[in-house]
């Protein structure tokens, strides 16, 4: 009989044991193993591979037992250990590890409650090895050379690449099973629409699902505020091979037909999605972006104030879905739904032409404990159009 297999020892627990070996227990420990035991089962074993980066669970290494050892050793000492366990790591890695952080998560809000979030600013990571760029940067007139100070790094899902600066933007690994089901629906080619169809994601981000409407030969409009995502989004879509357009300063004065006569694949306004359907119904008006296949809204804990621009924006399409996304309690998923479809009926004003149904809910993933990621699929018709 074949002998089984050793089970493979953890990189993390094996770069803590070497590192163990080489300091001195901080006083007091007088039972070195006791000492070990509890740095090594207080220690994270999983990981996320972003290269160049490895990313470790929220609360690694804070306990007592590590944050005391840590300041006893010193920093030179913690810079070995970290060095050790990226080396481990890269052999997990296509190449080499040289950055190391552990995830805090995306706050709500900034400045306690008062501020939200809105740029969804990852302020928690915790940086531990590696150079992750200026501590302090604008958001305001960016610049390449400001960019390129940055740490980026990048992640391949469903065949897709995304790239993103981990100091100035999130990055939601979950959202995988969202961007794989709207790689799932239909494809736009066969529709026998005279007109190519649009998409539109009212918050782009670093092109979360963008990417997934573009892989569809769709032509995407975006708007996103944060200029740190948009320049993810614009180097994940060139490193994908689609040809996109970044839209700002006095750019947006220009006249809304001619920044598409270029006819990019991914078309980025850097500036509020207060704006976009004022944009849109320009062009409509011009016979221009009337086949909106898809609109996403894939803002938390709600999307709702763009709902009413997602009617209005779809109104002259044969059909569009609107990707609704919101927070929901786990067992409020049927009432949301129903308040939803509620909402949109009564903006149909009476009209036997356009339809309007929430077929679907989709749960992405849990975002707290009671309480759901969802995605409301919403249906818009109009017979006029066909």
């Amino acid at each position: 009989m074949p002998k089984p297999k050793t089970p493979k020892a953890n990189p993390i627990q094996t770069a803590i044991q070497t590192w163990v070996a080489s300091v001195r227990q901080p006083d007091g420990d007088e039972d070195h193993k006791v000492w070990q035991d509890g740095l090594l089962n207080s220690a994270p074993k999983r990981f996320t591979i972003y290269e160049p980066m490895a990313l470790l669970p929220s609360g690694s290494f804070t306990n007592e037992t590590w944050t005391t050892t840590l300041e006893s050793v010193g920093q030179d000492s913690s810079a070995q250990l970290w060095s050790l366990i990226l080396k481990e790591l890269s052999t997990q890695a296509k190449g080499v590890l040289s950055h190391l952080a552990a995830n805090e998560g995306i706050p709500l809000h900034k400045n306690g409650v008062k501020d939200e979030n809105v740029l969804r600013s990852p302020s928690g990571l915790r940086i531990l090895y590696g150079d992750f760029g200026p501590a302090q940067a604008t958001t305001e007139a960016m610049s390449e050379a400001d960019f390129d100070k940055a740490l980026w790094v990048s992640t391949k899902q469903n065949g897709i690449l995304q790239t993103w600066a981990p100091r100035w933007t999130m990055f939601s690994r979950g959202n995988i099973k969202e961007k794989a089901r709207l790689l799932d629906m239909e494809s736009p080619s066969g529709s026998g629409l005279c007109e190519k169809p649009w998409a539109v994601d009212l918050y782009a981000g670093i092109g979360y699902f963008v990417f997934s409407y573009a892989r569809l030969g769709m032509r995407v409009l975006c708007w996103e505020i944060n200029p740190w995502s948009v320049e993810g989004l614009r180097r994940g879509a060139r490193a994908n091979r689609w040809s996109v357009r970044i839209v700002q300063g006095h750019e947006l004065e220009l006249p809304v037909e001619e920044i598409l006569a270029g006819g990019d694949q991914i078309i980025v306004f850097l500036e509020s999605n207060e704006d976009a359907l004022g944009r849109i119904q320009s062009l409509q008006a011009q016979g221009m972006v009337r086949e909106i296949r898809h609109i996403n809204c894939g803002f938390l804990p709600t999307s709702e104030p763009t709902w009413r621009h997602t009617w209005e924006m779809s109104a002259p399409s044969t059909e569009t879905w609107l990707h609704l996304h919101e927070n929901v309690g786990v067992n409020d998923t049927e009432t949301r739904r129903q308040a939803i479809q509620h909402r949109f009926e009564g903006w149909r004003d009476g009209s036997a032409e356009r339809t309007v149904k929430a077929e679907h809910v989709e749960l992405v993933k849990t975002f707290a404990p009671g309480v759901w990621h969802c995605v409301f699929d919403v249906h818009v018709t109009n017979s006029s159009c066909q």
